[in-house]
C-alpha cells in the first residue's frame, strides 16, 4: 500500500469513527430489543477512540506528521494578529468577561433565566459566541498568554514603566525596589 493510500485510509477511519458516534440517536428509533440497542451503543461509545487509534496506526508516523503539519498550516492562517491597540485590548477583555454575567445570574438568581425559558438558551449561545469572538479580538499575543497558563515553567514579565508615567503619580507595578 502506498503512503498516499495509507494516509487516505487513516483519515477515513479517524473521521469515520468520530462521525459514527453520532449515529447513536438513530439507534434509539430502531425497533430493536433493548439488549441490541445497548450493545450497539456500547460499541459506538468507543468508536471515536478506536477509529482514531486505528487510523493513526494505518497512516504511520510519516503520514501522521504530514497530516499534522497540513492541519497546523491551515489553523495557523486563522491565528489573529500579534500586537493590538489599547482600545481593542479593552474591548476584547470586556467581551472575554461578559459571558460570566449569565453564569452568575443562573447560579444566584435562577428565577431570572428559568430552565423552561427559551431565553436561557438564547443567552447561553450569545455568551458563547461573544466569548469565542473575544479570543480573536484580543489577538495572537493573548493566545500566547493563555497558552502560558498551561505551561508550568512560564513566568510573567511585566513591561517597565517610562519616566513620564511614573512622574504623573502612577504606581510602578514592579514595586518601590525595582
Amino acid at each position: 500500500m502506498t503512503a498516499n493510500t495509507r494516509l487516505k485510509v487513516g483519515i477515513a477511519l479517524a473521521v469515520g469513527g468520530n462521525v459514527l458516534f453520532f449515529t447513536s440517536a438513530w439507534i434509539a428509533w430502531m425497533p430493536w430489543s433493548a439488549g441490541t440497542k445497548a450493545l450497539l451503543w456500547g460499541v459506538l461509545f468507543f468508536a471515536p477512540e478506536a477509529g482514531t487509534l486505528l487510523g493513526a496506526a494505518i497512516m504511520g508516523k510519516e503520514n501522521y506528521e504530514r497530516f499534522k503539519n497540513a492541519v497546523s498550516r491551515c489553523l495557523g492562517r486563522i491565528k489573529p494578529a500579534g500586537g493590538i491597540g489599547v482600545w481593542r485590548h479593552r474591548i476584547g477583555l470586556v467581551m472575554f468577561l461578559i459571558p460570566l454575567i449569565p453564569a452568575y445570574i443562573q447560579a444566584y438568581q435562577p428565577s431570572w433565566l428559568p430552565d423552561s425559558s427559551a431565553w436561557r438558551w438564547i443567552v447561553k449561545i450569545i455568551a458563547d459566541v461573544i466569548f469565542i469572538a473575544s479570543l480573536f479580538v484580543l489577538g495572537g499575543d493573548f493566545w500566547d498568554k493563555l497558552h502560558a497558563l498551561f505551561v508550568r515553567e512560564a513566568r510573567a514579565i511585566f513591561p517597565k514603566r517610562s519616566a513620564d508615567e511614573t512622574a504623573s503619580g502612577e504606581q510602578d507595578p514592579q514595586g518601590p525596589h525595582a
